[in-house]
């Protein structure tokens, strides 16, 4: 398994998403430039500009026709896919840190970091088909929660917003209320801050990564506990295998504590879990920095790995990995 090395980003990546069909990979990081790649042979397509900070999220509509992202310019912005033009900018008094786009990509929930004396909070905003009838007003405003959350998604049918951050506390927002009807057990939870959080392919269960050095895997309609995966370093991004029972960690310490610590030739590795025995299985090696981001193509035949040294390693799986039994 060769990994096709994608180097077109100056800084560190934050964020990397597959569209639905698997054959765009768009990439986030702190350059101020999205990124999108043909998924295939790791060819960059284009770049959408336009923020003047770090773009920490993005999503892509079903039809991979919108582009969503947030950013620390405290925008987020919707560009067209194929032109690259901006369609239209929401404007917050802090950085967006999450968006994500709702089943049928009518509406989009947006994350935005404390900032002087602002608490976090969660906008739900209308997107319309047509670019020029977009508004900028949010449809609801939650907010509650100390510290900032780092990755807000939407459940089942829309109907309720899964958010995680520095507080280590998973909860579950109704959509239309915006009340908090769940959280997670502070005894079986998180014990540090949620890095990321992604939902299976079925929308029927998540899974978190976080600084504790473990990554759960929750029910995504009564948040119980499913299983469990700890390793040794904090978990800085988390995705599942949408082909396979297999769960795939992503981390390495913070930029500040790396010159401290020993630093052989890209050791930071993509860490593969049995999804429902929990085993280590294996382990894709080749950053040399902390893995901030990990997506699993659609078809579960390949997945990317983006990594605080800037660059997107894109790896296509051998037949042996489909034949792995343990």
């Amino acid at each position: 398994m060769r990994p096709i090395l994608m180097k077109g980003h100056e800084r560190p990546l934050t964020f990397l998403k597959y569209n639905r069909d698997g054959d765009l990979l768009f990439s986030c990081a702190k350059d101020h430039t999205p990124t999108v790649w043909f998924a295939d042979n790791g060819e960059r397509l284009g770049t959408y500009r336009g923020h003047n900070g770090a773009v920490w999220c993005c999503d892509v509509s079903r039809d991979s026709s919108r582009l969503i992202t947030g950013s620390a310019d405290q925008t987020a912005m919707l560009w067209d896919v194929q032109t690259g033009a901006q369609l239209h900018t929401f404007t917050f008094d802090s950085p967006a840190r999450s968006v994500d786009f709702s089943v049928g990509d009518k509406l989009a929930v947006i994350t935005t970091d404390p900032f002087m004396g602002l608490t976090s909070a969660i906008h739900i905003k209308n997107i319309s088909k047509d670019p020029s009838e977009q508004m900028s007003e949010s449809v609801l405003v939650l907010k509650g929660p100390q510290g900032r959350i780092n990755r807000a998604v939407w459940g089942p049918l829309n109907k309720t917003i899964i958010s995680a951050g520095e507080d280590a506390v998973i909860r579950i927002w109704d959509a239309e209320t915006g009340k908090v009807l769940k959280e997670s057990d502070k005894e079986i939870g998180h014990k540090k801050g949620i890095t990321s959080l992604q939902k299976s392919v079925d929308g029927s269960h998540f899974i978190t990564g976080s600084l504790d050095k473990s990554a759960k895997l929750w029910d995504i309609r009564s948040l119980t506990l499913i299983k469990n995966y700890t390793t040794e370093r904090p978990v800085n991004a988390v995705t599942m295998s949408p082909l396979l029972n297999h769960v795939v960690l992503g981390g390495g310490q913070d930029a500040s504590a790396v010159t401290t610590t020993d630093h052989r030739a890209g050791k930071f590795e993509a860490k593969f879990y049995d999804k429902i025995l929990t085993e280590e299985i294996g382990g894709v090696k080749g950053h040399f920095g902390p893995i901030n981001a990990l997506a699993f193509n659609p078809d579960g035949k390949s997945f990317a790995s983006g990594g605080e040294d800037g660059y997107v390693r894109l790896h296509h799986f051998d037949q042996d990995y489909f034949n792995i039994r343990i």
